[in-house]
């Protein structure tokens, strides 16, 4: 059943499955239909998001365990709630022994019967390094920690360990013979020394056929079981182990050999940008991704969650990046068959003017694509090149978005994804030694020919099939605007060469190499625009910051009502069921704060005059000339859209926000003095009477039009075809940044109280209480009710209804199923006092407005249909 609409929550230890539970009331008085949970499978300890799976076949302990998720799930059932239920398909943390299959990997290698779950590079050209792999965890040069003593091994009955730090590793079983060996010598047990010779004449690691492997498996639990037993029936034994196991820690060439007959390869963790033998979520070295292409790690991945489907529990899925795995049109049609008519949305991340592939089984994306349209109405266009301006004379410097970004894409591929460009340019080279006319290539020119496909590619990732031999028309259309790019950015870069990389990525080129390069190209290339965009370039382009959203385009200056609607018709027939969304757990800001950002397109002068007269007032709070003009651009703008914000809130996101942009520091490249002049300068501006009273000033007139503009886009949200998702929280006025701002903890008793409030007052009562949320409550409430009492007209279509008059651009208005209109205003400020002569033609009948109860017919006066209320919703008749 698809969801009437939806209510995301942030499981965490703090906020649980009894939590949720306790809320189940509320949300059904609210008018969703189903809980939207993040992740809870069993997520790595301590876990703020669940997206850190370690073992998808048990349900989160921390979050009250599958006792827990049961009373939840009677909890909603007994409120008429259903369960929505973010899943995890790509990757799974490799949190030491907590994620039993990494573990089983690490310690037997390529024999281990997880090996084909995650995707790793077994066979990579440094021959010495073959089935092995490379662990960047250390916080030094692996030869430093060692000769510092900063590497151990352990021991607990008869498992032995390997500590490194805070990290636990397993000891391969055929390097036991190092540490039982010299022991029993020592102590003289044949037993021991059996046990020994035993644990070396086990089949290597890099062993893989089935029987072989089979004999391995049962050889090695019958040794563990006899040594363990030994150790504990023969104390002497044990002792002449341990004393063995302190000697080779005091020893760095016999700790070392120990080490090199492991599995894996420990190694400094600034190395992972270039050296890490298996796929990754992003360049999250604690995240390794699944190879569930594979049926067998489908099936085993998602073993519980479909169960959970099939037993009525849960009632939809939303899948998390399907980016990053291999076929997702594929993947998903797995998951059809399995999950029957099961509500599936995918976080699919649409560039613009990007249309989701029409034959994928699913019900459409997550809403960031809605959330940047509906937020563009806000905008206005010609606030544009002034805001330009401004921010050209404040810092200096106005790099064009589509420069930026590509700038940015060659560092992240440089810097934090080099490993897997590698990768490609390994297998690359590999296709390439196989033909005369390429085999003179140098590593260097596949490298930058990959690097530059994968910059220059215009959305996050193509679709090519190698299985179904099919590349659609419009996968083509953006390797061919690729490569066409890439051949003008790199003029010395052989054509002939970019033109072979584009035949092999557009399946012309066939062959074994040739598809598998096609797909992990493909693979790559969305944690480029990821990282290179959305998490680097949106934190340096400082235009709007409010257009800096999830598949937004910053120069995208403002979306038309035409635009809109035109976007509201092909939902309504295409994706009708998709999920509509305007604040996520992923969004940079939440809609609160774009709302009022927004208004700044709408006064650019007055912006450009109030930055310039605070850069010279807090000059006085500059330490040695930092932090630079970019990043104090970025917090008045921050400013300005959260007012108030507390300092240790504004500290935070800044320091996010500026190790973001890698411009002056970053997450791996820290620089403590630029750092620490940016939190003083935080705080120095924010305990200035003289500053904060300008800033309150600035802000004050603004209250009230942003929270117009937030209504409008709630409004929007939760009658546009679609399935509206509320975040939680936001249901009152949020003033939250990213995460993990907006996890903070959010009033469910406040909400309660508030909610019974709004049954009893007139819409006069809601609009003077507007400072504690009322009026977004009773839009959020009010929405939702009408779409539970007339479902047909919101599984209807989409009907754009057009204002005459001279404000009639500032008016966005629709109809759904002939039964329900929507009307809100935009760009309020620019559109001066009153509404004049505009009006807007509803269609026949009579409409009755349920926020204010008014009633209307025909052709009614905007001034008089928002009067009451900053935006209308209509129902036919009474």
């Amino acid at each position: 059943m698809t969801p009437r609409a939806t209510y995301r929550v942030q499981l965490h230890r703090g906020f649980g499955f009894e939590d949720a539970a306790a809320i189940a009331g509320y949300l059904a008085e609210l008018g969703v239909s189903h809980l939207y949970c993040s992740p809870y499978l069993q997520a790595a300890e301590g876990s703020t998001h669940g997206y850190d799976v370690v073992d998808p076949t048990r349900i989160n302990e921390e979050l009250g365990g599958a006792d827990g998720h049961r009373r939840l799930t009677e909890a909603l059932t007994s409120a008429g709630l259903g369960q929505v239920l973010d899943i995890v398909p790509n990757h799974m943390a490799i949190a030491g022994r907590q994620n039993r299959w990494w573990w089983d990997v690490l310690e037997n290698g390529p024999s281990s019967p997880y090996a084909g779950f995650f995707d790793v590079d077994w066979d990579p050209p440094e021959h010495n390094l073959r089935n092995t792999v490379r662990l960047p965890i250390l916080d030094d040069h692996y030869g430093h920690v060692l000769e510092a003593g900063r590497l151990s091994v352990e021991r607990q009955g008869g498992e032995f360990t390997v500590r490194a730090g805070e990290h636990e590793l397993p000891v391969s079983p055929g390097s036991l013979q190092i540490l039982l060996g010299p022991a029993a010598e020592s102590c003289g047990s044949d037993e021991l020394a059996f046990l020994a010779e035993s644990y070396a004449r086990l089949p290597g690691p890099h062993v893989t056929d089935r029987q072989t492997l089979r004999v391995r498996h049962r050889d090695k639990e019958v040794l563990n079981r006899r040594l363990a037993q030994l150790i504990d029936s023969e104390p002497y034994v044990a002792g002449c182990i341990d004393r063995t196991i302190e000697a080779v820690n005091a020893d760095g060439d016999r700790l070392h050999q120990l080490l090199e007959r492991q599995n894996y390869r420990l190694a400094f963790w600034r190395t992972s940008g270039w050296e890490v033998s298996y796929r990754r979520f992003f360049d999250i070295n604690s995240l390794a991704a699944l190879r569930v292409e594979d049926p067998h790690v489908f099936d085993e991945t998602h073993a519980l969650v479909l169960r959970l489907v099939r037993e009525g529990v849960v009632g939809g899925l939303r899948i998390d990046h399907p980016d990053g795995l291999r076929d997702p049109e594929d993947y998903f049609r797995r998951l059809r068959r399995e999950a029957g008519e099961t509500w599936i949305v995918a976080e699919k991340i649409l560039s613009p003017g990007e249309r989701l592939p029409l034959d994928w089984p699913v019900d459409g994306t997550t809403g960031y694509d809605f959330l940047n349209l509906a937020g563009g109405l806000f905008v206005n266009p010609a606030g544009g090149a002034p805001l330009q301006d401004a921010w050209a004379q404040f810092t200096g410097a106005a790099e064009d978005f589509a420069e930026l970004a590509h700038r940015k894409k060659h560092q992240v591929i440089d810097d934090l994804l080099a490993s897997d460009f590698n990768r490609l340019t390994e297998q690359l080279l590999r296709i390439c030694e196989h033909n005369r006319r390429y085999r003179d290539y140098t590593r260097p020119e596949l490298y930058r020919a990959i690097r530059e496909a994968a910059a220059c590619l215009p959305v996050y990732r193509t679709y090519a099939s190698p299985e179904r031999g099919t590349i659609s028309d419009a996968d083509r259309a953006a390797l061919d605007k690729a490569f066409e790019e890439a051949a003008a950015r790199q003029p010395d870069l052989d054509p002939e060469l970019l033109d072979f990389l584009h035949r092999v990525l557009a399946l012309e080129e066939r062959g074994a190499l040739e598809e598998d390069l096609a797909e992990r190209f493909q693979q790559t290339s969305g944690p480029t625009v990821a990282k290179g965009v959305e998490d680097t370039a949106f934190y340096a382009h400082l235009r709007l910051v409010a257009l800096n959203e999830v598949g937004g385009d910053p120069e995208r200056f403002g979306v038309a009502p035409e635009e809109f609607h035109a976007a509201g018709t092909a939902a309504a027939a295409e994706w009708p069921a998709a999920m509509v969304a305007s604040s996520t757990h992923d969004t940079k800001r939440s809609e609160d704060v774009r709302a009022r950002l927004y208004l700044l397109s709408e006064m650019p002068g007055e912006w450009a005059a109030a930055t310039a007269r605070w850069a010279e007032l807090n000059e006085r709070h500059r330490v040695g000339g930092l932090p630079d003009r970019g990043a104090e651009y970025l917090l008045y703008q921050t400013l300005v859209g959260a007012h108030p914000l507390p300092c240790d809130r504004a500290q935070q996101y800044m320091l996010k926000a500026v190790r973001e942009a890698k411009e002056h520091t970053s997450w791996s490249r820290p620089d403590e003095d630029y750092e620490a002049a940016l939190a003083a300068f935080v705080a120095g501006i924010l305990g200035d009477a003289e500053f904060t009273g300008d800033l309150d000033r600035f802000v004050a007139p603004l209250v009230e039009p942003g929270r117009g503009n937030s209504l409008a886009i709630k409004l929007l949200t939760l009658t546009a075809p679609g399935v509206p998702d509320v975040y939680q929280g936001s249901e009152l006025w949020d003033l939250s940044l990213v995460d993990p701002d907006n996890r903070r903890p959010v009033d469910y008793s406040l909400r309660r109280r508030l909610l019974s409030d709004i049954g009893t007052l007139s819409v006069a009562d809601v609009v003077r209480r507007a400072d504690e949320g009322l009026p977004k409550l009773l839009v959020v409430q009010r929405a939702l009710q009408l779409r539970r009492d007339r479902p047909q007209a919101f599984a209807g279509g989409y009907e754009a209804l057009a204002a005459t008059g001279s404000r009639a651009g500032h008016v966005v208005a629709f109809c759904r199923g002939g039964e329900v209109v929507t009307a809100v205003p935009r760009l309020s400020l620019s559109r001066g006092d009153g509404w004049g002569d505009t009006s807007l033609l509803l269609p026949p009948g009579r409409w009755t407005d349920v926020f204010s109860g008014a009633r209307w017919e025909a052709g009614v006066s905007v001034g008089s249909l928002l009067h009451e209320f900053p935006v209308a919703l209509l129902a036919r008749g009474d």
